[in-house]
């Protein structure tokens, strides 16, 4: 059965349009000869057989399904006047449209390594540990000839599917996908070196809604998976109604992130069944341009973590939450021109995992506390990571600025020789209705003079159930402000000490039993 009979659309085979499936001839004419041709017929599929095809920018069309067959390459033009548009895949206010097919799409993006010459406030405060403990402060960049951009950028599509195909050494970011409505993306390999490869994120939608990511495989230099929503090429939209299911992410940044750049909102965001290995930070929630971030869920997931070199973001680190503004991280920008904090709320961690070796840090602001958080049952083992050329502790898990939180069914474990910087397993500061509900762990040295759990300035907590391991010599310290604390049936055989408190904690702070 022909293909054409198999689909029952009109089929516009490339090589009747004289694509030669030899890499050495520019085959951008006659591709987008064969997408201009099924647009005009009202639809159809455009076949690119195996082969070789060299190409600069393809502008797709509505209805028009791209389908790369197995065998078939398409590669990146190192000529720039091949690209009118910054992407190799081209769309804008078009619908309808897919790229499909078995095949492999090849940005031949590529580094070079030099002496960074400007000062990126975002990553200086590992350029002052890596100068301190003498690591080369040379770093990856784009070559010059690394020209196609984006391998695909969609602007203001609707109905839009990407399967099956293999996109590798893409130059930026892999897909930016702008304020796209009802976006599947399903069976894709994204590959990019995560050594080498600065700026190429995988899937970028922003201010996307109706989103279904799912059974994909996500290598890359930069964040794997980011969720924007940007008024780049127009008015901000919020990001809303996405799942992510079965998909594999490794990356030297951020493995899932929801970035810090959301101006309006992100929410109603579902990520599951994934699996997260050889990452420099697994879970990422950032707000630093004043938007919201809400109801998201995160379940059945694994992450395993590690550092990467000095110039990429992230610490090791399973779980990462800031809240904060620009100003805060960049001194010469005015605080006064920024949009007001934004807020992180409504987030449920449950059925995870977790190892790495630098400290998970949950933090909101002075001004907006993180509000409503649940992990339930996370496990997370803290690797000494010993010969680490810097390490940023002291604690495994630290909480600050925080209301109504709860974790249940938690553990911390610590991983081989534990290095003197780790104090506490869990720490937390000004955070009001603290639970903590089968709460296992001790502190990082089996009988340190550190607490397992440490509160300071926490007000109404209640910590039950919990679960001193051998080795803990106190499993709960309060110091500051801290009041209203309620215990109740913890089990500190293997403690010295249930419970202690700073001079300056008031003597009626604690509370055995429910009275």
């Amino acid at each position: 059965m022909s293909l054409q009979a198999s689909t029952a659309l009109a089929v516009f085979n490339v090589r009747d349009f004289g694509a030669t499936g030899r890499r050495a001839d520019h085959a951008q004419a006659p591709l987008q000869a064969a997408i201009d041709a099924a647009a005009a017929a009202g639809g159809g599929l455009v076949y690119v057989p195996p082969g070789e095809y060299t190409t600069g920018t393809l502008l797709l069309k509505s209805y028009v399904r791209f389908h790369v067959e197995v065998g078939a390459t398409l590669y990146g033009s190192k000529v720039a006047e091949h690209y009118p548009k910054k992407a190799f895949f081209y769309a804008e206010d078009a619908h309808h449209i897919s790229l499909e097919g078995r095949g492999t799409i090849d940005g031949l993006g590529a580094y070079e390594w030099k002496v960074q010459d400007w000062r990126d406030w975002y990553i200086y405060p590992n350029q002052l540990l890596a100068e301190k403990v003498g690591v080369p402060l040379t770093r990856s960049f784009p070559t010059a000839d690394s020209l196609g951009g984006h391998l695909v950028l969609f602007i203001r599509c609707q109905d839009v599917r990407i399967e099956n195909l293999s996109f590798l050494h893409s130059p930026s970011w892999t897909m930016h996908l702008w304020q796209l409505d009802r976006l599947v993306i399903d069976g894709i390999y994204i590959y990019t070196s995560q050594r080498d490869g600065v700026w190429a994120d995988g899937i970028d939608p922003d201010g996307c809604r109706d989103v279904h990511i799912n059974n994909c495989t996500i290598e890359t230099g930069d964040d794997a998976l980011v969720i924007y929503d940007t008024d780049i090429y127009g008015p901000v939209r919020a990001s809303e109604n996405i799942t992510v299911t079965n998909c594999r992410l490794s990356s030297s940044s951020s493995a899932f992130k929801f970035c810090d750049g959301n101006m309006l909102a992100i929410r109603n965001v579902v990520l599951s069944n994934c699996v997260i290995t050889k990452s420099n930070r697994g879970l990422a929630f950032m707000v630093f341009a004043g938007g919201v971030l809400e109801n998201v869920i995160i379940s059945n997931c694994t992450i395993e973590c590690e550092r990467f070199d000095w110039f990429w973001w992230g610490d090791g680190d399973p779980l990462h939450f800031n809240l904060i503004q620009y100003s805060d991280i960049v001194p010469d920008r005015d605080p006064a021109t920024e949009p007001p904090i934004g807020k992180i709320r409504n987030v449920i961690i449950s059925n995870v995992i977790a190892h790495g070796p630098g400290p998970s840090k949950i933090h909101g602001h002075k001004d907006s506390y993180l509000e409503n958080l649940t992990f339930e049952n996370v496990r997370l083992t803290v690797d000494a990571d010993v010969d680490a050329p810097w390490r940023k502790g002291p604690h495994a898990l630290s909480i600050d600025l925080a209301r109504n939180v709860k974790f249940k069914d938690f553990e911390i474990t610590w991983q081989g020789p534990v290095s003197s910087h780790w104090q506490s397993a869990f720490y937390a500061e000004n955070v009001d209705d603290l639970i903590l509900d089968n709460f296992s762990t001790r502190q990082a040295q089996a009988g340190g003079a550190d607490a397992a759990l440490l509160l300071h300035n926490v007000h109404n907590a209640v910590v039950r159930n919990g679960a001193a391991q051998p080795g803990t010599t106190t499993y709960l310290h309060l110091t500051g402000d801290t009041r209203e604390v309620v215990l109740f049936a913890n089990d500190v055989r293997h403690a010295d000490k249930e419970v202690t408190q700073s001079a300056e904690v008031g003597k009626t702070a604690v509370q055995h039993g429910w009275k």
